[in-house]
């Protein structure tokens, strides 16, 4: 009897902790850990056609495309916030009788670190590359006309200190007192041409220290249309802080189901040292977009929002 009341306890003693690791395996299973990336991208490939045959109002057939990556990838814990955004945009054009052109090409690369000293507001530090990936002509990119640019010719570095303002991920405001702005022009034929700014001819390098800010603003228009708008300006302390540095971008996305899109850009610029005119750039397309949203929201994290604890 001894011994089947013994198995029988022993028995109950195994049970009963087999239900306790299944029930805190359960428990464990149900804590979800916080997620402190926030990832949204957008990639498109977009697509323009025009085709003519008898048209008395005369025309070319031609056919373009536009290939697009926008990447926001920010990082928040604590007072702690961590903003990377990478843009790489290259679209091409062919005309009958002119051949093919560039339509579109962007190479952005920026970071921006921050740490919290009051709402909304963040004690930063950051960098931003700005390029092309192949080379530009006049005559409308033509190949036998003048180069104008290439590769990190010209190539744009900034990096500075100075504050960060951002309420939520719609809105960010960027000031920066001392700011360094480096151009780069590594190729050697414009070298010899003495373009953006360089002292002399045979230069690849041009340092300015000054005052930078920048600010994206992002606007939900309706459903399935969105604004995104870039704007930054740059004074030079040392040399005509008047002459300075002003861009807009406008990013205007419209989408029709899934997996496509309408796109509008419109760039406006004015840089003292490359043309003393205003730049003006439109695109339009449609085709082929795919989102990535981890579902991360900077809204629905309380951990980041240390003015709301009590």
């Amino acid at each position: 009897m001894r011994k089947i009341f013994m198995l029988f306890f022993i028995y109950l003693s195994v049970s009963s902790f087999a239900q306790v690791i299944i029930s805190d395996s359960v428990a464990v299973d149900t804590i979800k850990k916080p997620r402190y990336w926030s990832i949204l991208a957008k990639n498109s490939v977009m697509f323009n056609q025009a085709a003519f045959s008898n048209w008395v109002g005369g025309g070319a057939n031609n056919v373009g495309w536009l290939a697009s990556a926008n990447y926001n990838l920010t990082y928040e814990k604590d007072r702690n916030l961590w903003e990377n955004i990478i843009i790489l945009n290259y679209g091409q054009n062919t005309t009958k009788g002119i051949g093919t052109r560039k339509t579109q090409d962007v190479l952005n690369f920026s970071t921006n670190y921050g740490r919290q000293f009051s709402k909304s507001w963040y004690v930063s530090a950051g960098a931003s590359l700005l390029s092309q990936f192949s080379g530009g002509f006049e005559d409308g990119n033509n190949p036998e006309a003048k180069k104008i640019s290439n590769f990190m010719a010209p190539g744009y570095v900034n990096a500075g200190l100075g504050i960060t303002y951002r309420p939520d991920e719609n809105l960010t405001v960027t000031l920066r007192p001392a700011n360094g702005r480096f151009t780069f022009v590594l190729d050697k034929e414009l070298q010899l041409a003495g373009n953006y700014g360089l002292k002399s001819d045979g230069d690849f390098f041009l340092m300015q220290l000054g005052f930078l800010g920048s600010a994206i603003y992002k606007v939900k228009l309706m459903e399935n249309i969105e604004m995104t708008n870039t704007a930054s300006i740059f004074s030079n302390y040392l040399d005509k802080p008047d002459h300075m540095v002003l861009s807009y971008n406008m990013l205007l996305n419209m989408k029709i189901n899934r997996f496509i899109s309408s796109i509008v850009t419109v760039d406006v610029m004015y840089d003292h040292n490359q043309i003393q005119k205003t730049q003006l750039k439109q695109t339009l397309g449609i085709g082929f977009a795919y989102n990535i949203d981890n579902g991360v929201k900077r809204s629905a994290r309380k951990d980041n929002q240390s003015w709301l604890k009590k």
